[in-house]
Order: C-alpha cells, then structure tokens, then sequence
C-alpha cells in the first residue's frame, strides 16, 4: 500500500523521534554511498592526473568499466553492517553478512563484487572456514588498511547512547571482523565518536577539539603502547585544518583515510565540496570519499545530498528502504 504525503506528516508528527533517526540514518548511508560511487571511476588516480580532468560528477566505465553511481565494498559492507543491525546485535551475524556478500554477491550495486581489500578478503574467507567473526581480522601492524573504517559508521546508531568504554569495546570487536589491530581500532573509534557528536548537533570544530582531550583522555586508561596513540597527534594535538592539501595523504593507510575525511569536512562548507574534495585527493578515492561522506551525511542531513547524485545511485530504493528498517529497530 502506497503511503500518501498526508500519511507521512502524520507519521512524522506522531512519532517525530523515529522520522529524526530515519532522515539521520539516511544521511550516513546515502553520504557513505554517494562519496564512494563518485571516486569508484577514479581509483588509483593520482592527484596529478585528476588535477588536469578533475571529478564533478558522477561519471561512467573508468577503473573498473562500471555505469555511473556505482558503488563498492565500501558501501556494500557498510550496508551488510547495517542489515545486521536491523536484528539483534550479533558480531557472528554481521560476519556471515560479510561472507555472504563476499560469495553470493549480497549488497552489491550491481549483483557483482568487483572490488575487495587483501585484508578484508582473508578475513572473511576465514570466517566462512568457521573462524569467530571478532577474531578473523588481523591483528598486525601490516593489517591497518581502511577496511573496518570504511564501512563502521551504521554502528554509531547501536552505540550512540552507551557509555564510552562500551562504545569502545563494541568498536573493537566490529572492526576486528577484518581488521584487529589496535591502530585500526583507534581509527575507528576516533570517527564514530566525530560522528557521534555531530549527531549531538556540536558543531565539526567544536568536536574537533572536544576529541583531542576526550579520545584522548579514554585511550590513556586503557593499556595500549604510547607509540600507537601518538600516531594519532595530527588529530589528536595538531590544528589538521590548517594543513595544505599537500600535507594531506590520501592512500589506503587507515590514519591517512581518517585525517583526509576530517580534513575534507572541516575545509569545506557544504557535502558536495567536501566529497569532491576528498576525491580529487587521489589514490584510494572512493574509500577517501566514503568515510568523509558519511559524516557529512550527519552533518549536512539527507538533504544536503544532491538530489541528481542520489537518482544516479545504484539501489537507491534498498538503501533508502534499509534506513528505514534500522532506524524502526534502534528508534
């Protein structure tokens, strides 16, 4: 049965805290999504090449021959995160949402997975060997891709009301699905915290500063080595706004993913300057795009997307209907 206008006002005055939590869910899933559909045509560009024929818009064929608004794994992770949630949490199940996508072509734009993570992949082929989701990741400091940041920020909708050594520890466990390595873990907790306030409606500066004492402060109570937190003092101590674009790495290092989407946001002013910008930094594009897209789908709301890059968006509908089953199971 097809939902007039009338009806969805009425929904919308009667339960105004789930219609908040859908629009908000929205943002981040569609911001996540646009962000990465933007840079697929273009990974592997460097900074160099997308200078002389820089990204606007979406556009078609490039690195991997796929039509315009084609999302990656970035997205279809993200996603299979976020179905998971529509039921009880369960890192197992989050896990065989990842096997299934990996084997079945679950959450794909298109019914193909045509881009994976090294770490990622063995993690999950692991898990479909009948490892525990939480223990699949790796736990070396050569396993400090992007991968667990990449598609982490529909957990901020399980964990936002929780008390921060929680949201710590669930952090850690999801993001060990793939990648275990207490660098990864940091990086992702440093973003769904960044998310979490922006959630809060604190403005991007205003957290940015908050964090550098209250991630901070959390991680020297728990025993991690020194040197892992200082890799952090680019955001943790430093003013990374002010950084030149030049100063600003763009691989798939998941520090350098972290810095780029928070320095994208905060030198920008609106969701489409900030995902271009992050973009036309090169290398790993559409993760770049992804992960600064999320957050700027908080921060700008649904709305604040482009309505032609959402109507180009593979699935649109799904994505559109997984908001909605997420905020009904969290609102």
């Amino acid at each position: 049965m097809k939902i007039s206008n009338i009806q969805k006002q009425l929904i919308q005055l009667l339960h105004p805290k789930k219609a908040a939590l859908t629009y908000t869910i929205k943002g981040a899933l569609f911001g996540v999504a646009v962000g990465d559909a933007l840079g697929v045509p273009v990974e592997f560009m460097n900074r160099e090449q997308l200078a002389k024929n820089s990204v606007t818009n979406m556009r078609a064929d490039g690195t991997y021959f796929q039509p315009a608004g084609t999302w990656s794994d970035d997205s279809s992770l993200t996603f299979c995160l976020a179905e998971a949630l529509t039921k009880d949490f369960d890192i197992q199940l989050i896990g065989q949402h990842f096997v299934s996508w990996y084997t079945e072509n679950y959450w794909t734009a298109r019914g193909e997975v045509f881009d994976i993570g090294f770490a990622t992949r063995q993690a999950i082929e692991r898990i479909a060997k009948g490892e525990r989701a939480e223990l699949a990741g790796g736990f070396d400091i050569n396993s400090n891709g992007n991968g667990s940041l990449m598609r982490i920020l529909p957990l901020l909708f399980y964990l936002y009301q929780k008390p921060i050594s929680e949201r710590f520890e669930i952090c850690k466990k999801v993001s060990s699905i793939t990648h275990g390595h207490i660098r990864s873990v940091i990086a992702c907790f440093y973003y769904l915290e960044f998310a979490r306030q922006l959630l809060m409606k604190q403005h991007p500066f205003e957290i940015y500063r908050n964090l550098q004492s209250e991630v901070t402060n959390h991680l020297e109570t728990l025993s991690i080595n020194k040197s892992e937190i200082a890799l952090f003092d680019r955001l943790l101590k430093g003013n990374i706004y002010k950084l030149e674009a030049s100063e600003i790495l763009s691989s798939g290092y998941v520090i350098h993913t972290l810095e780029a989407s928070i320095w994208c946001l905060l030198t920008t002013e609106n969701y489409k300057d900030a995902v271009l910008r992050a973009v036309n930094l090169g290398e790993d594009t559409d993760t770049t795009a992804a992960v600064t897209g999320g957050l700027c789908g908080i921060w700008y709301g649904f709305d604040g997307i482009p309505k032609k890059w959402i109507a180009e968006l593979a699935g649109e509908k799904a994505i559109d209907n997984l908001a909605k089953r997420l905020a009904n199971k969290l609102g």
